[in-house]
């Protein structure tokens, strides 16, 4: 077997195995190579030669949350040549911080994203897909999925963001920004007695006109609700549901193209905060801040690759980011990064 992919939709009592057995998965230059395809997609956040969009095909399984599927994970011990920089923690933040800063603080950007990455042990006796299960039974709520191919290396996701969702002509997106920590009696409700920060609100507004203006380029028949205050794990974030139809489904790929990355990973104006964290950030985000999910001629659920983690060997490199405006505060976007990695801690550690 050289690729497969395990995942849950958010809420459901069953997961879906896609093994490819045969051949190597198919590997992609554009998302607009996506149009027509069908398959289970694994996106970096920047596509490259050595870092391709990976399309793993082969017939969905259901499978039963109660009894373990077994794989060989023959890509996890995968030696990546374009191994990332040795993670300094604290002291490649303060420097990347102070460099996107710097740029608000010109008013080159409305807002970029700043990522970074922290080395834990995966601990001895649990593999890969022990970890997928516990996240099911944790994040109930979240999609999770766990993939495995040559191209990427291997991949654990619990993520609450709505990439692109949809069956026939009807489809959905969703703006997810702002990020608050539920703390204390809080953890037994939604996050509905917190009030959000101006910061907060004006990052989630800048996604959402976003969204706007991608949709307006495919379609005049959508719709806006929201924002409203969504939980998912410890956090809570601020939530538009965009709903539209799409006449030619065929076309996914394209609109995909147009969507990814959204400024809730990368920024604004887009072009350029792009090109600014892919030449500047001191961790290559790889499939971090991608996309993944299946895409298919029926149902097509794809989500943003956040707070996941790349597992090489005895190593889990956990990722996480967060959004950067004028009047932010270095401390208070670690301990947001720190908030963040815990949805992937507290699976190694039970």
């Amino acid at each position: 077997m050289s690729a497969y992919a395990i995942y849950r939709l958010p809420h459901e009592d069953h997961a879906t195995l896609i093994k490819q057995s045969e051949g190597d998965p198919i590997e992609l230059q554009s998302l607009a190579e996506l149009n027509g395809k069908q398959g289970f997609v694994v996106a970096p956040f920047e596509i490259k030669a050595d870092q391709p969009v990976v399309l793993i095909q082969g017939e969905p399984e259901q499978v039963s949350l109660d009894d373990k599927v077994s794989l060989d994970n023959k890509n996890v011990f995968f030696d990546n040549k374009n191994i990332r920089n040795k993670n300094k923690g604290a002291d490649y933040y303060r420097v990347d911080f102070a460099n996107y800063h710097s740029q608000l603080e010109a008013d080159k950007f409305r807002k970029i994203v700043l990522a970074r990455c922290a080395d834990e042990k995966m601990p001895g006796g649990v593999t890969p897909m022990d970890l997928f299960y516990r996240a099911c039974q944790r994040y109930p709520r979240l999609f999770i999925a766990l993939v495995d191919t040559p191209q990427s290396g291997c991949w654990l996701t619990a993520t609450p963001e709505i990439l692109l969702d949809g069956h026939g002509n009807d489809w959905r997106t969703i703006a997810l920004a702002g990020t608050m920590k539920l703390e204390g009696e809080q953890l037994n409700g939604e996050g509905e007695t917190l009030t959000w920060s101006t910061k907060n609100i004006q990052e989630q507004r800048i996604v959402a006109t976003y969204i706007t203006e991608c949709l307006e380029q495919f379609t005049g028949d959508f719709k806006e609700e929201g924002p409203r205050t969504v939980r998912a794990a410890n956090l809570v974030h601020l939530r538009s549901d965009f709903t539209f139809k799409l006449n030619q489904n065929t076309r996914v790929g394209d609109v995909l193209q147009v969507l990814h990355p959204t400024p809730a990973v990368c920024g604004l104006p887009k072009r350029e905060t792009f090109s600014f964290i892919v030449k500047n950030e001191h961790t290559p985000r790889r499939y971090y801040s991608g996309f993944m999910g299946p895409l298919g001629q029926e149902e097509t659920h794809l989500y943003v690759s956040l707070r996941c983690m790349n597992i090489e060997g005895g190593t889990c490199h956990l990722y996480a980011g967060g959004g950067l405006l004028k009047d932010s505060v270095e401390l208070q976007e670690w301990q947001e990064t720190e908030a963040k990695m815990e949805t992937m801690k507290k699976l190694l550690y039970v």
